[in-house]
């Protein structure tokens, strides 16, 4: 029966459908294929081909409903396809100017022309890499299997990665307009969109071109076969064989295309299996035995690290207690000369991310237990299991899964506080302001899991850009968020709620912590920000001066209200928002 897919109408029972992978979109590959259904009608009588112009997830999805006899697509999504739908390769396209089909196809990592500090791929370590897809063959796959040859790891995170989807061409101006540091792109792109005069001559180039290759364009990575035409599992086997034999007799079209015999397929094999995904993503798996080497040496670390963080909090203590005399001193006797208050700044400030934390680990050491208590009972389950001879594929797979989570989960709260608390100069830099802030809220949540969920209210349109040191505005939302849930520790659960609001004003953009707490005395609320004042017993009162002079350096102010919606207390602050300009 004939199935309608993407607009198509069901035709006379003749009608064959052949889905194209359309990597630059409808129009571009109805123009890049119009010879093929013109061939076939007239070399194989009583039938009549059509085509089918589909995206990754479309291609997928008409093999899945047998609503297509045939798929021509590149030779990574063949090889996923006749893994997961039986797709069978009958011949592969030869393009003018590639010496074999066999080795035709490869990516060009594209750069912006300016860029000398991108000479090489090591250089893309750290960098925004754009890509079409995780599962893009020409688009990802190729370029990530490359640089993964280099030491760059994308699936580990080594770079920041940005899928932004078919056609290929939102790669290009990503690149170009500087919201990427990099693109993969599929090679000969940038050179056809060149000629076509797409974008302009001298605007990007291939990084790292590979000499010697085999195709008429610049290319950063191995070369793979070229393009397969293959039939569906459903397809008549006689059909199949005509179609095969008209196209491997069809002449060459105006520009150039023929097809040969069908072309091994191999290296994609090893791409796939080196990359563990497609049909290798089992390879990722691992059994309980590999799972104990590989994780227990970094629980007896992070062990280790708890205790010794701990320890060293106790030390801050002390060392904060002695740098407030210091500070004293120094704001007294005002001779100090500016490169030394400049030190003694970022000094306070490091001291103060690590009072915080000293504020904050009991709840530490709660957050951690849960995921080394889960990790020790499904092993103990293993050897039970494992003992008594009933350790099945299923409740391995389970425990193995389980086990790997929470020793991600455990690291991830390591990594993230052992970031906020390192020590290091000022460095300023771009960043969304609402990327700012999730991040400030993730790391206070898992500082502070039993407090309420902060909900984040964001009210920028585009992203939102500040010029500012992410961590030294991380230390400044951290110290509002904490004193709002100290605010409101006494009171009903419905007032603990805390929330944050994000907002444009003008030429500035503007974050507000709010909190339902008592609120403070106009007297009180009008030292709130003086050094050495607190309302807290045990403060220390640096925090909030230490952030009005953070927020200060940045061109903004820190600033305390009464909520004009009732009880409560608003402290906001601006910075001056900061426009991207790129350059051609």
């Amino acid at each position: 029966m004939c199935v309608a897919f993407a607009g198509a109408a069901c035709g006379r029972d003749d009608t064959v459908r052949i889905a194209v992978l359309a990597y630059q979109g409808q129009e571009a590959s109805a123009a890049d294929w119009s010879h093929l259904p013109a061939q076939l009608n007239r070399s194989v009588a009583g039938h009549r081909f059509e085509l089918l112009h589909l995206d990754i997830a479309g291609l997928r999805e008409a093999v899945a409903q047998r609503q297509v006899e045939f798929v021509v697509t590149n030779g990574g999504q063949y090889i996923a396809m006749e893994a997961d739908f039986g797709l069978s390769r009958i011949v592969t396209l030869s393009r003018p100017g590639s010496r074999s089909p066999d080795r035709a196809i490869g990516s060009a990592i594209i750069v912006r022309e300016g860029r000398s500090d991108l000479a090489a791929l090591d250089d893309l370590r750290g960098k925004t890499i754009a890509a079409v897809a995780p599962d893009a063959f020409g688009g990802y796959l190729v370029g990530a299997r490359e640089l993964l040859h280099h030491g760059i790891a994308l699936e580990d995170g080594d770079a920041r990665m940005q899928f932004l989807g078919l056609p290929m061409q939102n790669v290009v101006d990503a690149v170009a307009r500087g919201s990427a540091d990099a693109g993969i792109i599929r090679a000969c792109l940038l050179e056809s969109m060149v000629a076509h005069g797409v974008i302009p001559r001298n605007q990007l180039r291939v990084l790292a071109p590979r000499g010697g290759h085999d195709i008429p364009c610049a290319v950063s990575t191995e070369l793979y076969p070229d393009w397969p035409l293959a039939k569906a599992r459903h397809t008549d086997l006689a059909l199949a064989k005509v179609v095969a034999t008209a196209l491997l007799s069809m002449q060459p079209t105006a520009d150039g295309l023929t097809w040969a015999v069908p072309a091994d397929y191999q290296p994609v094999h090893d791409l796939y299996r080196e990359l563990k995904t497609g049909p290798y993503a089992h390879l990722r798996a691992t059994s309980v035995q590999a799972l104990a080497e590989k994780y227990w040496p970094y629980l007896l670390v992070m062990v280790l690290g708890l205790i010794a963080f701990i320890v060293h909090v106790v030390r801050v203590e002390h060392l904060v207690k002695q740098r407030t005399r210091e500070l004293s001193e120094a704001l007294a006797a005002r001779s100090a000369a500016e490169v030394r208050m400049r030190n003694q700044q970022e000094q306070a400030e490091h001291l103060s991310r690590l009072s915080i934390l000293g504020e904050l680990s009991g709840t530490l050491a709660h957050e951690l237990n849960q995921p080394l208590t889960t990790i020790a009972t499904y092993a103990q389950g293993l050897q039970r299991r494992l003992g008594a001879g009933r350790l099945d594929a299923d409740a391995l797979a389970q425990a193995s899964t389980e086990i790997a989570s929470q020793a991600e989960r455990a690291g991830g709260i390591i990594h993230r506080i052992r970031a906020f608390a390192r020590k290091r100069a000022a460095v300023r830099e771009e960043r969304a302001l609402a990327d700012l802030v999730r991040e400030a809220v993730t790391l206070f949540s898992d500082m502070m899991p039993s407090v309420p969920a902060v909900a984040i209210e964001n009210r920028l349109e585009g992203d939102g850009s500040v010029r500012a040191d992410p961590l030294q505005v991380q230390q400044v939302l951290l110290n509002l968020l904490k004193n709002a849930v100290d605010a409101a520790e006494a009171l009903p659960a419905p007032r603990r709620a805390v929330a944050v609001r994000i907002e444009r004003e003008g030429e500035w953009l503007r974050v507000t912590v709010l909190d339902r707490g008592p609120g403070l005395s106009e007297e009180l609320q009008s030292r709130l920000f003086e050094p050495f004042f607190t309302t807290k017993r045990d403060g220390l009162g640096l925090g909030l001066s230490i952030c009005k002079s953070i927020i200060e350096a940045h061109g903004g102010r820190l600033v305390a209200r009464p909520r004009e919606d009732g009880p409560g207390l608003a402290v906001w602050f601006t910075l001056p928002a900061y426009e991207v300009h790129t350059h051609a």
